[in-house]
This record gives C-alpha cells, sequence and structure tokens, in this order.
C-alpha cells in the first residue's frame, strides 16, 4: 500500500455500510431516543470508538476503527522511546491497544498503517503543524493528583488574539497571535513583551496550542510568581498563513535551509515588532523585552536577539541555538560565534543582557555539554546565565517546563 492508498484508508477508517436505528423526538422528555422502526439512510457512519480511554490507574487504552487495515500500530512520545506497538483487532474492525502506567503528562501519538502517521480519528486535541513540514499528530493528557502547572485552573485568564497582517517582507497574509495578561483591558498601565517563537513544523499556534503558553502565564501571574507580560507568538517559517486565501508560495533570499531567517528577522524587526508596539499598551525599550524559543525558535532567538542587545536584554534558548540536534557533541563551544564576542567583552555584555537561559531535554546529550559549559563561563565572568534541563527528549513536555521556569525570571 502507497501513501494515497493508506491515507485514503485513514480517512475512510469509520465508515461503516449498516444502517444504525434513526432517533426520533420523546415527547415527554424532550430529547432524543432510538426508534428501532425508523429506516437510516445507507451508508452513515459506525459509532466512533472511545480512544483514547486513560484509566484510573494511569493506563491508556487507544482504539481506531479500521475493518479493512491488514495491521496497525501505535507511534509517538506516548512510547517513551520504544518501537511503535502493534494492535489488536476485534471482531468489529475495532484495532486497541493499552499501555502504561503512565507518568503525568501530555502525551503525543499517532497511529500508522503501511507505514504512514495519521491522528486519532477520534480525538480533537491535535498538535497543529506548518503544511508540508510535519506530520498533525494526537495528545492524550495523563492526568496526575493535582493539576499540572499547565492545566487550566480557577484563576483570572487572559486573551489570545489573532492578529492578521499583510507581509511587507513575504509579500503575503500571515497571523501572529498574542497573549494579553487577565487585567489587561482593565488598566491602562504598559506591558513588558516576550517574543516567544515555535520550532520547526510548527505555527504561531503552537506555543498555545501544544505549549498551552496561555494557561502556563495565567497560573504563574495568579500565583504571584510572573509579573503580567505581553507574549507575541509570531509565524516563524518564511510561509504564508493557512485560510487566509489560495496559496501563495514566498521566495526568501539566501541559501535554502532551516537556518536561513533573512525574511522572518526583517518581518519581526521591521513590522511585527512595530505593530505590537502601535496597537498595544507595551514598552519599547530592550530592558521590557525578552525573545526566547524553542528549537528553531531557539537559533532565532540567539541568532536575532544576541545581534540586537539595543532590542532585547532577555535571550531564552530552550533546545536550540547552542549544540546539535543529532548525537555529535560540537567542542569548543565557546569559540564559536556569537559566544566569543560575548566572552570577550563580559562588561559590555554585562550591561546589554540582563539574563542568558540555556536549557534541554535530559536526552538531548548533543546540547548538555556546551549548553552547562557556555553558562558556567558566563557566571565565572560574572553574568546572569541560567541553566536547566529536564527528563525527556526534544519533545514539548520538557518546553513547558522550560517557559514555567523561565517566564518568573523576567522583567524584574
Amino acid at each position: 500500500m502507497g501513501f494515497n492508498a493508506a491515507l485514503a484508508l485513514a480517512v475512510t477508517l469509520t465508515f461503516f455500510v449498516s444502517a444504525p436505528q434513526a432517533q426520533t423526538p420523546d415527547s415527554k422528555a424532550g430529547t432524543l431516543t432510538q426508534s428501532a422502526t425508523a429506516v437510516a439512510p445507507r451508508g452513515t457512519f459506525a459509532p466512533t470508538p472511545r480512544s483514547p480511554e486513560v484509566h484510573p490507574d494511569r493506563t491508556v487504552t487507544f482504539r481506531l476503527r479500521a475493518p479493512q487495515a491488514a495491521a496497525v500500530e501505535l507511534a509517538g512520545e506516548v512510547l517513551q522511546g520504544k518501537s511503535p506497538q502493534p494492535m489488536a483487532k476485534d471482531g468489529e474492525g475495532v484495532w486497541s491497544v493499552t499501555i502504561g502506567p503512565l507518568p503525568p503528562e501530555i502525551w503525543i501519538y499517532d497511529f500508522r498503517i503501511e507505514g504512514v502517521d495519521f491522528p486519532d480519528p477520534s480525538n480533537i486535541s491535535l498538535m497543529p503543524r506548518a503544511a508540508g513540514l510535519a506530520a498533525v499528530s494526537s495528545f492524550v493528557e495523563v492526568p496526575g493528583d493535582a493539576p499540572a502547572f499547565y492545566d487550566a485552573r480557577p484563576v483570572p485568564h487572559g486573551q489570545v488574539r489573532m492578529i492578521l497582517y499583510e507581509s511587507k517582507a513575504m509579500d503575503v497574509n500571515r497571523y501572529v497571535w498574542v497573549y494579553t495578561p487577565p487585567d489587561y483591558d482593565k488598566t491602562n498601565r504598559k506591558y513588558p513583551v516576550y517574543y516567544l517563537l515555535h520550532g520547526n513544523g510548527e505555527t504561531q499556534s503552537g506555543w498555545v496550542m501544544n505549549g498551552r503558553a496561555n494557561l502556563i502565564l495565567d497560573n504563574l501571574i495568579a500565583d504571584g510568581k510572573a509579573v503580567p507580560m505581553i507574549v507575541v507568538m509570531p509565524h516563524g517559517h518564511a510561509l504564508q498563513s493557512a485560510s487566509v486565501g489560495p496559496f501563495k508560495s514566498v521566495q526568501q533570499p539566501g541559501p535554502e535551509g532551516l537556518l536561513n531567517f533573512t525574511s522572518f528577522t526583517k518581518d519581526l524587526l521591521e513590522q511585527i515588532m512595530p505593530t505590537v508596539e502601535k496597537d498595544f499598551r507595551v514598552y519599547s525599550d530592550a530592558d521590557h523585552r525578552a525573545i526566547g524559543g524553542l528549537s528553531m525558535g531557539a537559533f532565532q532567538s540567539v541568532q536575532i536577539g544576541l545581534a540586537h542587545p539595543e532590542l532585547f536584554h532577555y535571550v531564552l534558548a530552550y533546545s536550540g541555538g547552542f549544540g546539535g540536534i543529532g548525537p555529535a557533541t560540537p567542542g569548543d563551544i565557546e569559540t564559536q560565534s556569537p559566544w566569543k564576542e560575548l566572552l570577550a567583552n563580559p562588561e559590555q555584555t554585562k550591561k546589554n543582557l540582563r539574563l542568558l537561559f540555556l536549557g534541554a531535554g535530559q536526552q538531548e546529550t548533543s546540547m548538555l555539554s556546551p549548553g552547562k559549559r557556555l553558562v558556567k563561563l558566563f557566571k565565572e565572568k560574572g553574568m546572569n546565565a541560567v541553566w536547566a534541563d529536564y527528563p525527556g527528549g526534544h519533545v514539548f513536555s520538557v518546553w513547558r517546563a522550560h517557559l514555567n521556569f523561565t517566564a518568573p525570571m523576567l522583567f524584574h
């Protein structure tokens, strides 16, 4: 089975040719009841299997109706490094597997048929992606004994605003998402700004839909741990945003590759930042601006933030910008730009940089050594540099923890 055939199978997984009983109004209860005599239309859909199902012991059952599939596997981060797990098929054509118990966390998973991964059609919790850059996946949250720092709590909530603009740098329409704190519309005060950048394969929605940044900030602000701030989340790829019109490609100057941020840098510095400062009540000085991000966004933050100390006095890199993503560990990180220039002039760097944060997952071995070494060298020269690592690899469980850890450090 090729890609197109597997995709077609995925689309029609739940199709069921038998006619279920129709529903009719119940005159007494005012609700819908099953009618045993009504004739249902042909070609209706079978009941959607419950998936995922999180059990009290933190085991999780995944189900997929795919009566024509020869084999189905469960894949993704939820397996914690294990190979894809085969699923078993019942007499109704529903495949299932139970795994765990799992640690409390938000886990990513996919179903795999003939080598093609796709999200769980029974689950509305999806991990959105930029078109053509990665497959859409599903989320399952395994709760702990108390709400997690990324869960919604009964506290005042901020807003996430979708700002559509016509990018002058790219000549396409794009969205930037802006988090405003709970009291924004109730005061006339100004706020500091954190420019928070997503990773490769995501869009401007990544930090909210995948990272729950708005809920993390709501909780930190309510607990008095973080100052109220505006968080600006732009689209980091040189692409047109989705759902704005017919597709239009972007011709980016410079070499091809993931680390060419020419158009994004121009878009951020020359249009997004001026627009934010015009349309929102924010401070416009470097002491009240931070830039940070995950993976690709960390590379962008290091490249842009450290090159523009007149704009940003807080630079944060979550799993990127200071080491490789592969198994190899770069040597002598302090001899490479921009680190060597910053370390060579510590007095000026201290004036320009109120905080340098570097962090990674504990399984990201190619980042641990160079990141820790850089922080050690910066601290030895009297600069405010901080390191943190968390269990996991190149995954959102690490980056949510990084945001929760670092947001209280900003703008003091």
